[in-house]
Order: C-alpha cells, then structure tokens, then sequence
C-alpha cells in the first residue's frame, strides 16, 4: 500500500539579485520510493517541471549547506524570513529558487514519521524479492547436481 505526503506551497525562482517571481509547487514523498522527495513546478508551460532526488539531501538542507552537483541546497534568511535555497542544474539551464523553510520543515517531519530513516529498506521489499528469484525451480535440478561425483569410485577402478 502506498502512502503519500504532499505539500503545495509557492516558492521563489530567483531572476537576479532585485527580482524573483513566484512559482506554484508540489513537495511529494511516496512510500514505494521511500529514498526519494519529488518537487512539480508549475511554470506555465504544457507541462510541469519534476526534479526528483534524495530526500537525505532535504532532511539536511533544511539545517546546513549539502548537495553536490545538479542539486544544492542551503538554508538562508531573506528580508527576515527563512528560507530553504535550492540550486537546479540541468543541461537545459540553472535555477535557485527559495522555499518557506518553515513549510518545507514541517513537510520533511511528516515524511520522517511515515518512514523514520533507517527503515526505507524494509518498504522495498528487497529481501522477498531477492528470495523468490535465488529459489530453485524444478527445471534448474539438473542444473544443481553435480554430474561428476568427486567421492564414488568409477567402474574399473579400485
């Protein structure tokens, strides 16, 4: 059964320095993808922006700078007010955008009570699946005796 945590909330996408414009977003966590975070942007274009990585990489953000590569991110303060940067690097360009740090927070303790880290493992179901495919079949038995004994003497021997 798959649950799900999902947050709209409007974050900044940074132009420049003076001027920044509003974008709607959706923060979601699946249970069946209990490694990931998944951020839509709506930007009004045919369809929406998805980015999708770690949500380890959320969980420390919200506390100190992480991230190397596509996805950075770092908590700030602007005008006074808290925020969650987060640097997007694609091959089709770069985006900073500010989030509300206090909603991202609260949506990453969600998160946290619905899969405390250390246990996302157990919803792959990993070890079930790896089990069914390591066991045997009737049509492997030839496969799985030896077919030369090491132990019983051959014919003519003595």
């Amino acid at each position: 059964m798959q649950n799900a945590v999902e947050r709209e909330l409007e974050v900044k996408l940074v132009l420049s320095l003076e001027r920044s414009v509003p974008v709607p977003a959706r923060l979601s966590y699946f249970t069946d993808d209990p490694y990931a975070v998944h951020i839509t942007f709506h930007i009004g274009s045919e369809s929406p922006v998805h980015w999708t990585f770690a949500r380890e990489l959320l969980v420390e953000g919200v506390f100190r700078p992480c991230g190397h590569g596509d996805v950075r991110i770092w908590p700030a303060k602007v005008e006074d007010r808290g925020v969650i940067c987060v640097a997007l690097t694609s091959p089709d360009g770069n985006a900073l955008l500010e989030v509300p740090s206090g909603a991202v927070a609260a949506w990453v303790e969600r998160t946290l009570r619905v899969v405390p880290p250390g246990t996302e493992s157990t919803l792959l179901g990993l070890d079930g699946a790896l089990a069914e495919l390591l066991t045997p079949l009737p049509a492997d038995d030839p496969w799985l005796s030896d077919p030369w004994p090491q132990d019983e003497p051959q014919d003519g021997e003595g």
